[in-house]
């Protein structure tokens, strides 16, 4: 649940699937799952696609699947997102575990896989009423303070006892990044913005020398998270571990801190974390803090915020584009290639800062 809307809503009518044939494929590999669900869709996801299943007595599983529409090689990876949360959850008991995955497109329309439910408060935007409505100083700070000491907890996890020693490709991790961000940018692209070309030079010009890999989220942030809705500091489950792979930390840091804004810096249509409100750490305060936690030098982390800002950018362009091209009816996105756009300028004001 969230401050402005609530958790599940209906399913959207161009997002809806035939329960009868998850069912069917079902077949009893899910203990708990023997009748048909109640579906309804978790409010905040703007990609992935996510369903709460409830099928009576207490027993919920939540389905995840990708967005409608062409994704990007390599993204929206429900494959990756299962065998990671089929075993990260033993060194890294905030990750939900997931129980099956189809890779039958056949089935719901997409590969899709089932985890298990976790309750707790997303914050996304605005503070819940019930952490003050983002009147509390002190609840604020909790809020900002759980982002960055969770994620050096994450950061400190051994990828073998997570089962994961073999995720991904540490090696040249940075530059595949950057060279994959700025393609994906180039084709999704409804228009030319030579600014983002010129970052995209910068950022391989100016890359820095990586650090020791650790397991990376990849897209870490407040509403990513979900809080204990009796303490805002005490963290209960982090979603969305489709991209997790190994490499270097800061990445992530870079990622959280792109929409970690301070007073006075250009706003974007996607906005989730309300960094300004009294009490909540500035950007540098929270970096400084990650780097007490994890013991990580973070002297060229302003790089990172850079391409984090940049990354973000291409992420809700291939949000926009989807609408653009009639992929997908839900209107929120209508206003993201603009977002895009206002995002390359941050990237670039946060190069020059």
């Amino acid at each position: 649940m969230t401050g402005a809307q609530p958790e599940t809503i209906p399913v959207r009518p161009d997002e809806r699937f035939d329960v009868d044939r998850l069912m069917d494929w079902l077949g009893g590999r899910l203990p708990g799952a023997e009748t048909a669900p109640r579906v309804t869709q978790f409010s905040r996801g703007k990609a992935n696609l996510t369903y709460l299943l409830d099928f009576g007595a207490g027993t919920e599983f939540v389905l995840r699947r990708p967005p409608l529409g062409p994704v990007a090689p390599g993204s929206h990876d429900m494959g990756r997102e299962h065998r990671v949360l089929s075993t990260l959850w033993r060194a890294f008991p905030l990750a939900p575990r997931s129980f099956v995955f189809c890779e039958e497109a056949g089935v719901i329309g997409a590969p899709f896989f089932i985890m298990e439910r976790r309750h707790g408060i997303v914050v996304q935007n605005a503070v819940p009423k019930v952490f003050g409505g983002g009147q509390d100083p002190v609840a604020n700070r909790k809020l900002s303070e759980v982002v960055v000491d969770t994620l050096a907890d994450f950061h400190s996890v051994d990828p073998g006892e997570a089962g994961l020693a073999d995720l991904g490709r540490p090696d040249g991790f940075l530059e595949r990044q950057v060279t994959g961000w700025s393609g994906r940018w180039d084709a999704a692209k409804h228009e030319e913005n030579p600014l983002a070309d010129e970052l995209a030079r910068w950022l391989v010009a100016t890359m820095p020398q990586s650090r020791q890999a650790t397991l990376l989220h990849n897209d870490w942030r407040l509403d990513n998270m979900a809080v204990s809705d009796r303490d805002p500091a005490r963290c209960v489950a982090v979603y969305d571990w489709d991209m997790c792979t190994q490499g270097d930390p800061l990445a992530d840091v870079g990622t959280v801190m792109a929409v970690w804004y301070d007073e006075g810096e250009m706003p974007s249509t996607l906005n989730p974390m309300p960094t300004t409100l009294p009490g909540f750490m500035t950007r540098d305060a929270a970096i400084e803090r990650y780097a007490s936690k994890s013991g990580t030098d973070v002297d060229d982390v302003a790089w990172y915020v850079v391409f984090g800002t940049f990354k973000l950018a291409a992420v809700l362009q291939q949000i926009f584009i989807r609408w653009h091209r009639g992929q997908t009816e839900d209107d929120r996105f209508a206003g993201y290639g603009d977002g895009a756009a206002r995002l390359i300028q941050l990237a670039d004001e946060r190069r020059r800062h």
